[in-house]
């Protein structure tokens, strides 16, 4: 018997209804059907005393979840997707977003195309796009303390009411570099549209395989975003006498301090997009970020 997840905002009432409703048709039409909650793949801001997180990041994959799953429906808004990405990417299981939040700038579907997207989903009218990931760990000397999966961005940034941060920033065999900035952040193209956006970076389409490192407030006018070959890893070291705060993705993250170091890398392990249709990327950025509108003069008032 084909298995399909769910994965819930169980904080949205809306989202936990929707999720009875699918499970029964689910049942209905001959699946077995694993119930998983957004919140196991919210890592959460480590204690600032104890944040080792040395299980890696296979540790948030939901129990019944594996590679047999046909797919999974995401339930909830695009901070319930990165949660389920973090679940789902090591196990290889497509996951079909269905918003149930605001934005939903992730989203595949929303609650009205609900009956035909699981039309589509039973007679297998779908493909897989692939995103990338990172993987992303905070290291002191050999022992691994912290580590978790990222669709998005790491950022890493000064605490409020200290002063400007300094960064060497290491790029594969490249000279490391130093930024003085308020932090920096490193993105994938997918994140390209999110925090990255924000600090001024471009955006990057899907299927470009780079990464985006973006300074937050540099104090330089030399200081600008950098896109290059997600194939290289990149080492962050914190050239700063007081300790600095990662958060990934926004819901993960722990302190950093001045003797340890943040190595990102590409994952083996992409996030499985499940497409009803043509994804058009360029259509998703003219309907949530207004890019691309045309430019139409106000009238004038009477």
């Amino acid at each position: 018997m084909p298995c399909v997840g769910l994965i819930v905002n169980d904080g949205k009432e809306l989202a936990v209804e929707t999720a009875i409703t699918l499970q029964s048709r689910f049942e209905q039409a001959g699946f077995d059907v694993v119930r998983a909650s957004s919140s196991g793949g919210m890592v959460g801001f480590a204690n600032p005393d104890q944040h080792l997180r040395m299980l890696g990041y296979n540790a948030c994959v939901p129990e019944g979840f594996d590679t047999s799953m046909a797919f999974a429906i995401v339930l909830g808004g695009d901070g319930t997707v990165l949660s389920a990405a973090r679940q789902t990417a090591p196990v290889q299981v497509p996951i079909l977003t269905i918003n149930t939040g605001h934005l939903g700038f992730l989203a595949e579907a929303y609650l009205a195309d609900l009956d035909r997207a699981f039309e589509l989903l039973l007679n297998n009218q779908w493909t897989i796009e692939e995103r990338c990931t990172l993987v992303v760990s905070v290291l002191r000397g050999e022992q691994r303390r912290w580590e978790a999966l990222s669709l998005n961005e790491m950022a890493l940034h000064r605490e409020p009411l200290t002063s400007m941060c300094h960064f060497e920033v290491a790029i594969g065999h490249h000279a490391p570099v130093d930024i003085s900035a308020d932090g920096v952040i490193l993105s994938t193209p997918t994140g390209s549209t999110a925090y990255a956006l924000s600090a001024g970076g471009p955006v990057i389409t899907p299927d470009c395989p780079v990464l985006q490192l973006a300074p937050i407030a540099p104090h330089s006018l030399a200081s600008r975003a950098l896109v290059f070959s997600d194939q290289e890893p990149v080492t962050v070291f914190p050239a700063t006498p007081d300790r600095l705060m990662m958060v990934v993705d926004g819901s993960a993250g722990c302190y950093v301090w001045p003797e340890d170091r943040v190595l990102i890398r590409r994952s083996d392990h992409p996030v499985r997009f499940v497409r009803l249709a043509d994804h058009e990327f360029f259509q998703v950025l003219r309907n949530k970020l207004g890019w691309g509108l045309p430019h139409v003069a106000k009238p004038d008032r009477p």
